[in-house]
């Protein structure tokens, strides 16, 4: 095993990751099976480095500049050039003091240079632009006293280790320091993990495994689909009580039909035929870690319409629509089997999928990948096989997605192509197929309070994403300059008013009472039908916890701020 070349505690200059600005940073620790060190900025921020990546103060010791030494003619005094002195050209005293005096002003400039920070570099949006990551800490809020806006410029000289990116420099005796951090806040850092900036793998992260690691992966995959059959089957019961539990359990070959694995098959063709269309807007979504940006044809409605059209022709034909709910089983028995074998080709082809393409959220572990997914975005030449099941084949319409976790964290394997394909489309649809066996008369009064329950959600869930997706795009849009922000050490800011002032996820919230306004055309006779609304209720606190997670690990102090700030998570004044 190769020894490691700086000591704990050390003084060194580390490499900021995507540029190459060296800041002198401390050793806080060494990873001996990853080969990282993890080293401290002067601001307080962690990060991982290679070892190639750092370098020993004494190698950014400053060179003289000019040459002592002058020509020939000079020093033996040539006398060839004329004595006279033109006009433009100052006395000779008055030019050992200019000389002087820029010496002076170049020394004073070099010793600026030797203590910078990084401050955040606006640049102009463009499309689905967001603020590049810049490093710098900042925690002053839109509206409050704004940073110096008037900084030194001057051009480094070629042998300084500054190199001029992205990144603007300032001398660090202009740093703004917020006096209510007090500290015990500053000892709370963030560590970013390399695969965030480089797309490194840096070995088996167990610390970052969620649903129980590889074991509660492997029992959630074992366990859904079953339960998912004893929901539909308890559904099926005259009376579905927990005293008639478990429901009479069919022959697997009454569940298994051919022709309905070949119609879930034609559905799901069809709508990879409509998602090919070229009509719709192409979009470009977040940036990955080496920087590009996919992009997205987005023609959900588009499909909506064509759908809504075949399925109105196929009635005017003749088919029997009854034919769906007659054979749900054996529909959800066809969906399982063909989301099992997607995951099993996902698994497969992440095997050879370079570093950069994989999720943050791989670990390196079989069972584990195979169930939060390998790879982030798998594609068929252009046909990204992730964006398309989330959208279509279960869940036609929801086009503000390209922010969300599902697609910018989580990589695509068992637990989307469950979700998408299966758990979706047979589980959200509980209440109605509850329904034809269980009917419930609705007054005129009660149903317009469920509508107007049902708008009421769709609005919050709505006006939410769409106010964080518009922020995402382009945080500098007029349109947005009423709202209030804190600026995070990404370079990113964060919401702190309108709706993301409201609650931390006033999109859940929305969720879930819309969830609720499906639920109550059941009436109360029995809890099964709302089995649906206490689940998603589970669901979202725990992607609210994961949520959380990431963001206390990706914004540090600043999201700190933010919870002091926002401090309700879902419901208002509860929780």
């Amino acid at each position: 095993m190769p020894s490691r070349k700086f000591a704990d505690g050390e003084l060194v200059r580390g490499r900021w990751p995507g540029s190459s600005l060296y800041f002198e940073v401390e050793i806080l620790s060494h990873d001996s099976s990853s080969q990282l060190y993890t080293v401290k900025y002067k601001d307080g921020t962690e990060l991982e480095l290679k070892e190639s990546d750092i370098k020993p103060l004494t190698s950014f010791r400053q060179r003289k500049s000019g040459s002592t030494s002058s020509s020939p003619s000079r020093r033996r005094g040539s006398r060839s050039r004329s004595r006279s002195r033109s006009p433009g050209r100052l006395p000779k005293g008055s030019r050992r003091s200019a000389s002087a005096s820029h010496q002076a002003s170049v020394k004073e400039m070099r010793k600026e240079v030797l203590e910078v920070k990084l401050t955040p570099l606006v640049l102009k949006p463009f499309g689905n632009s967001i603020s590049r990551y810049n490093g710098e800490p900042e925690h002053l809020e839109r509206n409050d006293i704004p940073l110096k806006s008037t900084q030194e410029k001057f051009h480094l000289p070629q042998e300084s280790s500054y190199v001029s990116t992205q990144y603007s420099l300032r001398p660090r005796r202009e740093e703004i320091k917020l006096t209510e951090i007090d500290s015990k806040e500053e000892k709370i850092v963030t560590k970013a993990p390399p695969l965030a900036r480089t797309g490194e793998v840096t070995g088996t992260r167990t610390k970052d495994w969620e649903f129980g690691g590889a074991p509660g992966a492997f029992l959630i995959m074992l366990g859904l689909p079953p339960f998912l059959f004893l929901l539909l089957l308890m559904c099926q019961q005259r009376e579905p009580s927990l005293l008639n539990f478990p429901p009479p359990l069919p022959a697997l070959r009454d569940l298994w039909e051919t022709r309905v694995f070949g119609v879930y098959l034609l559905w799901f063709l069809l709508q990879t035929l409509f998602h090919l269309l070229p009509v719709g807007k192409v979009v470009e979504g977040m940036p990955l870690a080496d920087g590009r940006r996919l992009k997205y044809r987005l023609n959900g409605f588009c499909a909506f319409i064509l759908t809504s059209a075949v399925v109105g022709a196929s009635v005017f034909w003749g088919v029997e629509l009854y034919y769906v709910y007659r054979h749900f089983l054996q529909f959800a028995l066809a969906a399982t089997v063909f989301s099992v074998a997607l995951s099993v080709y996902l698994s497969v082809r992440a095997r050879k999928a370079p570093r950069e393409e994989l999720s943050p959220a791989s670990s390196g572990n079989a069972i584990y990948d195979f169930f939060i997914g390998r790879e982030l975005n798998p594609r068929i030449g252009t046909f990204d096989l992730k964006y398309f099941c989330e959208l279509r084949p279960g869940l036609i319409g929801w086009e503000a997605v390209l922010t969300t976790m599902d697609i910018i964290h989580d990589g695509f394997g068992f637990m989307l192509a469950f979700g998408d394909l299966v758990w979706v489309p047979f589980v959200y649809s509980l209440q109605a197929f509850y329904l034809v066996g269980h009917p419930n008369e609705v007054s005129w009064p009660v149903a317009s309070l469920i509508i107007a329950l049902k708008l009421c959600g769709y609005v919050i869930f709505r006006c939410a994403n769409s106010q964080k997706n518009a922020f995402r795009k382009n945080p500098t849009d007029p349109k947005l300059a009423h709202l209030k922000t804190i600026h995070t050490s990404t370079g990113k800011s964060l919401l702190v008013s309108g709706w993301w002032g409201f609650v931390r996820h006033p999109n859940y919230l929305g969720d879930l009472v819309m969830a609720l306004a499906w639920s109550l055309p059941c009436g109360f006779n029995h809890i099964l039908p709302y089995f649906y609304v206490i689940y998603f209720t589970l669901l979202l606190i725990h992607r609210e916890a994961r949520d959380e997670h990431q963001c206390r690990k990706k914004y540090g102090l600043a999201w700190e701020k933010y919870c002091r700030r926002v401090p309700y998570r879902i419901f208002p004044h509860i929780y």
